[in-house]
């Protein structure tokens, strides 16, 4: 449980759009993802009420291009008038949005990142990731869900697969940026963003120790994180959750279906999984 004493944090919520057209936005007949309806609501509207109505979150600040526009759709324009939310335009990237954020609210650290397309995030799995980050104490700290986590509720449904020592792990799109310094593996974020999906674009990065680990799998997720952030000048950890929803975000129309299903209680949840 939080205690009164710690800083409640700002949420950064990433809603802008790629370059150039989005093939899943077209196929749901919107110009932007994050507008894009899962169970009847706005992907940005859901994750939006989600972060503002959580008490360790102070404010919330959505991030796009064009911010104004995604908030006067009918299915956010709550969004709009609500004190606790916030916009910034602006960045060619969500890193690019990002880092722009941090030093226009120098003044608003702790920071917690996440995407409008998170659909699927809740409250007991933010209280979680934000419990885990501060116990962990680094200036960042990434959410990960662990293969065998994901693969006991959904054996058939793909995702992105990180491999390590001792396990795989897909990303949970929830970072928690502790402090200033955190500011630098934004900046080097910047510098591998398009390689985000190519794993070992990412370990080649990272530099030829960190390679070479990853390849042999020879370094648990703890230590590799950790030894990443030596390189880039950050103490980094993850943050595991036992919530296999946490790493479905809705990238494609397979996403989309799954995301539905469970929100509309058609796929129940993993407790009354037996096994």
């Amino acid at each position: 449980m939080e205690t009164d004493h710690k800083p409640r944090l700002t949420a950064l919520l990433v809603a802008g759009r790629r370059t150039g057209a989005d093939p899943l936005a077209a196929h749901f007949g919107v110009e932007d993802k994050a507008l894009i309806a899962v169970a009847g609501e706005p992907m940005l509207s859901r994750v939006a009420r989600v972060l503002a109505d959580h008490p360790q979150v102070a404010r919330t600040i959505v991030l796009a291009q064009t911010p104004e526009r995604l908030l006067a759709h009918p299915g956010t324009a709550w969004m709009a008038s609500d004190t606790r939310i916030g916009v910034l335009a602006g960045g060619d990237s969500v890193s690019a949005a990002v880092a722009a954020a941090l030093e226009t609210h120098g003044d608003a650290w702790p920071f917690l990142v996440t995407t409008a397309d998170n659909v699927l995030l809740d409250a007991a799995t933010l209280s979680t990731f934000i419990a885990g980050a501060r116990t962990r104490g680094t200036d960042v700290a990434v959410g990960l869900v662990p293969r065998a986590v994901f693969a006991r509720a959904y054996p058939d449904a793909r995702r992105t697969w990180l491999k390590f020592r001792g396990g795989a792990y897909s990303g949970a799109n929830l970072f928690f940026l502790a402090r200033p310094a955190a500011l630098s593996a934004v900046r080097f974020w910047q510098r591998v963003e398009s390689e985000r999906k190519k794993v070992r674009a990412i370990a080649r990065a990272f530099g030829p120790v960190l390679l070479l680990g990853y390849l042999v799998r020879a370094m648990r997720i703890e230590g590799a994180l950790a030894r990443a952030g030596v390189r880039i000048g950050v103490t980094a950890a993850p943050v595991l959750l036992d919530r296999p929803e946490a790493c479905i975000d809705v990238d494609t129309v397979e996403d989309h279906a799954i995301a539905g299903a469970i929100l509309a209680g058609r796929i129940p949840h993993p407790a009354t999984f037996s096994g």
